[in-house]
């Protein structure tokens, strides 16, 4: 797998911090608590996958950066 273009869902996303503790190159959580990626390829894309694994809400898309396939959440 190459790298992902990611995407917050910002209105299910619980601010539940997950996806910042394990991916914090990749996501930081805003001013209203909020998870926001600031940088798409902050880490390596099992860490990426890994903190969108991770997040209760399924808030965190992850589409193939070549193929623009969905990955997570999976369907």
């Amino acid at each position: 797998m190459g790298t992902y273009k990611v995407k917050v869902d910002r209105d299910t996303c619980t601010g539940c911090e997950l996806c910042s503790t394990e991916a914090e190159k990749t996501f930081e959580m805003d001013d209203e608590g909020i998870a926001v990626v600031v940088n798409p390829e902050g880490d390596d894309p099992d860490t990426i996958r890994a903190a969108a694994e991770s997040c209760p809400a399924d808030s965190i898309i992850l589409h193939d950066a070549e193929t623009g396939e969905k990955v997570w959440p999976e369907d």
